[in-house]
């Protein structure tokens, strides 16, 4: 397959999607589990953004790989290429997560009543207080990731090639 749209690389115009949907994945999972007027107005939009970004990893991937095997291979570009591949888990994470928090809230309502009974009021809350605490640290490092891989990629392409000062 040829990742070439109007002459420019796929992976350079695929990027900017990944990057806006990716962590717009995150913070709405976020957002769904501990604001509950949020989760009402996101509704299924947080799990179907999560999905969106699940499809554009993979896609952004592999049009990086294409284009990988047709510049110079530098230190900065591996360097960005072994981070990008550390991306999907995480946003599988954040897809998971957002389908299952989803799928709680709109399904699992009646059942949470037989949670609250077996573990009682100060267990629920201890396990709300883990749920919470462990979404928000999948979602923060599912950002941190692709703040990271978006910096190692800017630097691949621009550290060196242009001057501060400007030429009249």
């Amino acid at each position: 397959m040829d990742y070439v749209v109007s002459g420019l690389p796929l992976h350079v115009l695929l990027v900017h999607g990944t990057v806006v949907i990716v962590p717009m994945a995150a913070v709405c999972t976020v957002l769904s589990i501990v604001w509950p007027e949020a989760r009402r107005r996101l509704g299924i939009v947080t799990p179907l953004l999560a999905l969106a970004a699940l499809v554009m990893v993979p896609i952004t991937q592999q049009a990086g790989e294409w284009l990988l095997q047709r510049v110079d291979t530098t230190p900065a570009i591996t360097t960005h290429s072994n981070l990008g591949a550390t991306l999907l888990p995480w946003v599988i994470g954040v897809f998971l997560v957002a389908m299952a928090q989803w799928l709680w809230f709109r399904y699992g309502a009646t059942q949470a009543d037989g949670i609250r009974r077996k573990l009682g009021t100060a267990g629920s809350r201890i396990a709300g207080a883990v749920a919470v605490v462990l979404v928000l640290v999948l979602c923060g490092g599912t950002v941190y990731k692709v703040v990271e891989i978006g910096e190692a990629g800017s630097r691949a392409v621009w550290e060196g090639s242009f001057s501060n000062d400007a030429q009249d």
